[in-house]
C-alpha cells in the first residue's frame, strides 16, 4: 500500500549516514552507567516491538515513597492517555482552535474551498503542516502578553490528504504519475511560514487580527539573500543565480527560535526530499549529496522546475539546509540564509545571551546518528541597537558535541584549519566547512545521537534539554553513555549543564533525564520516575519549552495507537527534587497528528501549540488502511464531510486566568 510521508521517511531517508567505526552516544552511556541496567532494558527492545498491546500493559509503577510526599510544579488534572479523533485538554482548560491550513492570512484571501485550490489562494491563506511557533509581544501594546505577533513554520504537504481523488503520491509507489503543475504550484505555495497578528480579547478568546500590516505569507518561492561564510562561494552558485547570493524560497522548515532583537529563525530541515534526478557521473558534488541523502525523492517538483533536478542544477541542494532569519516586523524585508550556522539537517536554533553578551545558538541535526551542534556569535548582543545586531549570526564559531563518558561534553570547533579540516581533507575554506557540516563533524569525531531534534535551554539554571527522538537502527551493541540503548524506538532526553551559566563554555557535564516508554514493561528500559502515572509516560521526544518559571514542557511525535497506545500530546516533566523524571500529560492530539512548536506568552497564561497532519494512517500499524482526502483517520477540526483534516494552531488558556498548569 502506499507510503505515509513518516514511512517513506523511516524506510529509506532517514538511513543515519555518519561514519559508524566511532563511539555513538550509546556506546558512552554504556560506559558512563552500569552496564547491567543498560542491558536488562536494551535487549528487549526489539522483542517489545513485536508484541501486541495489552490492555493495562502500561500500568504506573508504585510511586517511591522519597517521592510520595513532593509537591508537583505541574498543578493540573492530568489528562487520560488514549487514542481518538479529536483533541484533549486538562480539566478547567479550554484548548481553541486559532487558525488552520487555508484560513486567510493576507487581505483578498478567498474563503478556503478545498475542492478548487489554487496556488493563487494558497500564497495567501495559511500553509500546511504547521510547525514551530514563536510569540513575539506588539512593541507598544498595552499588554504585551494578550497582543503580539504569532510567526508559524509551515514544514512539508500530504498531498493525500490536501486534494481530492489523488492518494498518495510517493516516488517508490506511483512515481508523482498525478501530480501537475499546478498541484505542485500549490504544494510550493503552501511551504514556508506565516507570520500573525494576534490579540487576546476581553472574554479570554485569541483571534487573528484581520488585515494587519504585518501579515505575511513566506513559501518555496520567496526571494531570500545568502549571508555569511558561504555566501557567493561557486557551490552555490547557479544558472539562475551566478551570483550565488540569492536563492527563492526555504523548504521543510521545522523548529526555530527568537532572537533577543526580536527575529525569527526558521530551520531548513530535510531539504534532500525536495530534490529528483540523476547527478552527472564523476560529479565534485555525489560525495556532499550522499552525505546528505540527495535525492530524497519525496516530492515530484523535478519534474516542473528545473532548480529541483540534480541533473541539471547540482549544486541547488547546496542553497538548503540553512537557519533563516526573518524579521517579523518588517513583511517587506528580505529573509535571510544565515551559512555560519552550518547547513544540515536542522530542528530548532535556540538563541540566548552568554553571561559574556555574546549570543549561543543550539541546533540539532533530525537524522539518526547525527550531531548536536551550537554556535558562538563573535561579537556580544548590544540591546537597543538594531543596526549593531542586524548580522550578529554571521561572525562567529560553530562547534558539535562530543559526549564523553565522564559526563562532561566537549564542544569541537568546526573552523576551517583547526585538526583534519583542511584543503588536504578537502576544505578549501570556510565555506567549504559550513556547506558540508556534517562531514566536518564526522572528522571531528562528535557523538552519533538518536536523532538530535529541539534543543532549548533555562537561562536561569544553565541547563540545556536536548530532545532525542529515536533510533530503530541502533544496534544492542552499538551503545554509548549518551545513547543506551539500542534499538531506541521510544527515544530520551540528555540534559546538560553549562558550567557557571557560562554557554561558550569548552566542557559542559551532561546527564540523561529520562529514557522514554513505557515503565511497566521492563524490557523497554525507560527511567521514568516511578511517581508518573499511567499516563504520564511518552515516548519520541520532539519539540520542548521552558516556560518562564523554568518548568520543563515536553510535545512528541511517533506515539500512537499500534506502537504505544496513545496519541502524541504535551507533557509537564519535573526536572529537578525527588519528583525528577515524573511526567504528567497535560493535551493530546487527535489521531495521526503529531505535537508541535509549544511555545508560551509571557505571562505563562497561553500555551500555543501546532497540530500537525491530523489524520494520516497509524504508519506503525502495517494493516492501517491509507489515508486519504475521502478516508482520513479524523476530519479534526472542522468534523464536516466536505472538509478534509486541517492543520491548525490551537491556544490553550486557563477558565478564568491564571497560568499554564499552576
Amino acid at each position: 500500500m502506499p507510503l505515509t510521508r513518516a514511512q517513506a521517511f523511516e524506510a529509506s531517508d532517514d538511513l543515519g549516514r555518519s561514519p559508524a567505526d566511532r563511539p555513538t552516544l550509546g556506546d558512552v552511556i554504556a560506559a558512563r552507567y552500569d552496564r547491567r541496567d543498560i542491558m536488562r532494558g536494551a535487549l528487549g527492545v526489539a522483542a517489545i516491538m513485536a508484541l501486541p498491546r495489552m490492555a493495562g500493559s502500561a500500568a504506573a509503577q508504585p510511586a517511591a515513597s522519597v517521592a510520595g510526599t513532593a509537591r508537583s510544579r505541574f498543578d493540573f488534572a492530568e489528562v487520560a492517555a488514549g487514542v481518538d479523533e479529536t483533541h484533549h485538554v486538562a480539566e478547567g482548560y479550554d484548548a481553541d482552535v486559532l487558525i488552520r491550513w487555508g484560513d486567510p492570512v493576507l487581505p483578498g484571501a478567498p474563503p478556503f474551498d478545498p475542492a478548487r485550490q489554487t496556488a493563487a489562494a494558497q500564497r495567501l491563506q495559511f500553509g500546511y503542516n504547521n510547525d514551530y511557533l514563536g510569540y513575539l509581544p506588539m512593541p507598544g501594546a498595552e499588554n504585551p502578553a494578550r497582543h503580539g505577533l504569532l510567526v508559524v513554520n509551515h514544514e512539508y504537504t500530504n498531498e493525500e490528504l490536501m486534494f481530492p481523488g489523488l492518494g498518495r503520491q510517493d516516488l517508490r509507489a506511483v512515481g508523482f504519475k498525478a501530480m501537475t503543475p499546478e498541484l505542485t504550484a500549490i504544494e510550493m505555495a503552501a511551504h514556508g511560514g506565516s507570520v500573525l497578528e494576534v490579540r487576546r480579547g476581553d472574554d479570554g478568546k485569541w483571534r487573528v487580527v484581520a488585515g494587519s500590516r504585518y501579515a505575511r505569507r513566506i513559501d518555496a518561492e520567496t526571494p531570500m539573500e545568502i549571508t555569511g561564510p558561504a555566501a557567493g562561494h561557486p557551490r552555490l552558485k547557479t544558472a539562475a543565480d551566478p551570483s550565488g547570493r540569492r536563492v527563492l524560497g526555504m523548504l521543510n522548515n521545522c523548529a526555530g527560535g527568537l532572537t533577543p532583537w526580536g527575529t525569527w529563525l526558521t530551520c531548513e530541515e530535510n531539504f534532500h526530499g525536495y530534490f529528483g534526478g540523476v547527478l552527472p557521473e564523476g560529479h565534485p558534488e555525489a560525495k556532499n549529496h550522499a552525505r546528505a541523502g540527495v535525492p530524497g525523492g519525496w516530492f515530484g517538483w523535478s519534474r516542473f522546475h528545473d532548480r529541483f533536478d540534480v541533473g541539471r542544477e547540482p549544486n541547488e541542494t547546496n542553497r538548503f539546509g540553512w537557519v533563516v532569519e526573518i524579521d517579523p516586523f518588517d513583511p517587506a524585508s528580505t529573509p535571510k540564509k544565515r551559512t555560519a550556522l552550518g547547513r544540515f539537517k536542522h530542528e530548532g536554533a535556540f538563541p540566548l545571551v552568554n553571561r559574556d553578551g555574546r549570543v549561543v545558538v543550539y541546533s540539532g541535526d533530525d537524522e539518526r546518528f547525527e550531531y548536536i551542534y551550537r554556535f558562538v556569535t563573535a561579537r556580544p548582543y548590544v540591546p537597543g541597537d538594531p543596526a549593531a545586531n542586524r548580522d550578529l549570526l554571521d561572525d562567529g564559531v560553530l562547534s558539535v558535541a562530543r559526549y564523553d563518558a565522564d559526563g562532561t561534553v566537549t564542544w569541537l570547533p568546526l573552523v576551517h584549519g583547526h585538526g583534519p579540516l583542511t584543503a588536504e581533507n578537502g576544505f578549501a575554506s570556510q565555506a567549504d566547512v559550513v556547506i558540508e557540516a556534517r562531514r566536518a563533524a564526522d572528522l571531528l569525531g562528535a557523538t552519533r545521537m538518536d536523532r538530535p531534534e529541539d534543543i532549548e535551554a533555562d537561562p536561569k539554571s544553565g541547563k540545556v534539554f536536548v530532545m532525542l527522538t529515536n533510533n530503530t537502527r541502533r544496534k544492542a551493541d552499538d551503545t554509548d553513555a549518551a545513547n543506551p540503548r539500542g534499538p531506541n524506538p521510544f527515544g530520551h532526553i540528555v540534559e546538560m549543564t553549562a558550567p557557571g551559566g557560562d554557554h561558550a563554555a569548552d566542557r559542559f557535564g551532561w546527564d540523561v533525564l529520562v529514557k522514554c516508554g513505557d515503565p511497566a514493561i521492563a524490557a523497554v528500559g525507560a527511567s521514568f520516575n516511578p511517581a508518573t502515572s499511567k499516563d504520564g509516560w511518552f515516548g519520541m521526544p520532539d519539540n520542548c519549552a521552558v516556560d518562564h518559571h523554568g518548568r520543563l514542557w515536553i510535545t512528541t511525535d511517533g506515539n500512537s495507537g499500534a506502537r504505544t497506545g496513545r496519541a502524541d500530546g504535551v507533557w509537564g516533566l519535573e526536572t529537578e527534587g525527588p519528583l525528577r523524571a515524573t511526567g504528567k500529560l497535560f493535551f493530546r492530539c487527535p489521531v495521526g497528528a503529531e505535537m508541535c512548536g509549544p511555545m508560551f506568552t509571557p505571562d505563562d497564561e497561553t500555551l500555543f501549540v501546532a497540530v500537525q497532519h491530523p489524520g494520516e494512517a497509524d504508519e506503525s500499524d502495517s494493516n492501517a488502511p491509507p489515508a486519504t482526502f475521502e478516508n482520513p483517520a479524523t476530519r479534526w477540526p472542522d468534523f464536516r464531510p466536505d472538509m478534509p483534516p486541517r492543520p491548525s494552531v490551537v491556544a490553550i488558556t486557563r477558565r478564568g486566568g491564571g497560568r499554564i498548569g499552576s
